[in-house]
């Protein structure tokens, strides 16, 4: 069986002012009235920097009964098929996620040896491309760890490695920010992975995607630390995906971020991280101080 073409798959904000709608929500109190405006697009191209690969067609959003997830009213020019240049809109975050789980020691055999393991991100801790990662005074040592995320493209519970792939719609990259003083005080990580800013992700969506060996690092400033492959996760993408629905339900637009087996290093406010993983890109954020 051919595997589906890959294609990218954006959740994007119009850069231009909002013109009149042609149907306009008149209920004040609608998630869509209420939300900031927000369309997904797509793209087909195989060259991502290519000009094929700067034009996007504006799509249906791709996680069908969530509101959080769904296109904004109508506007001129942001209608479904309609085509728009990257320069026209700034990417946001992939979704809009009710659960973002990670996986704890999921490195090489060593992680593997151990039961599989997850903890909770708050999905309020999710920013987009570009936004700061925000440091509060005497948080300690922090640090970026990019990791292949699965974008969760349906509900699902009691998957088997049999039909888990299915409940994937693509992959994005994750930045499992991490505050290490606090991971060591607080067994359930909460307030060291959960911080507001603490899980950068996009740009964008990679359907399609091969990932059982795809380069994983960070940059640094512009220098590129040591990297890894997703071939070094000790729980690969369909058996974490078995093991969460095991005892939770995930939900379309859900993240699955699935370790980090790479080098990182201490970041500060002023800094600049980019997490890269093969076949998907670049995830760049800047580094501020909090308040």
């Amino acid at each position: 069986m051919t595997p589906p073409a890959a294609r990218r798959i954006a959740r994007v904000r119009p850069l231009a002012p909002v013109q009149p709608s042609p149907a306009p929500d008149t209920n004040p109190d609608s998630d869509t009235a209420r939300l900031p405006e927000q369309f997904f697009v797509a793209n087909h191209a195989t060259d991502f920097d290519s000009p094929a690969g700067r034009i996007w067609t504006v799509v249906a959003s791709p996680f069908p009964g969530s509101r959080a997830n769904a296109n904004s009213n109508p506007r001129q020019g942001w209608e479904p098929g309609a085509e728009v240049a990257e320069e026209s809109f700034t990417f946001l975050a992939p979704s809009v996620p009710a659960n973002v789980l990670g996986m704890a020691h999921n490195t090489g055999q060593a992680g593997r040896d151990l039961p599989a393991q997850a903890f909770h991100k708050a999905a309020t801790s999710v920013i987009g491309p570009g936004d700061a990662i925000e440091l509060p005074a005497g948080i300690g040592l922090v640090e970026p760890e990019a990791e292949l995320t699965v974008v969760v493209g349906r509900t699902a519970k009691n998957l088997t490695l049999d039909n888990a792939r299915a409940a994937v719609l693509g992959y994005t990259i994750g930045n499992d920010v991490t505050a290490r003083k606090r991971q060591k005080s607080d067994e359930l990580w909460l307030s060291a992975k959960s911080q507001d800013t603490f899980t950068p992700a996009g740009p964008w969506i990679v359907t399609g995607l091969d990932h059982a060996d795809l380069p994983v690092g960070v940059v640094h400033n512009g220098t590129e630390l040591p990297a890894a492959s997703t071939a070094d996760l000790g729980w690969k993408v369909d058996e974490i995906l078995v093991y969460l629905t095991s005892f939770l339900t995930l939900h379309p637009g859900d993240l699955v971020l699935t370790g980090f087996p790479a080098a990182s290093a201490a970041i500060r406010p002023g800094d600049t991280v980019t997490c890269r993983v093969g076949g998907i890109g670049e995830l760049s954020n800047p580094v501020t101080a909090a308040g």
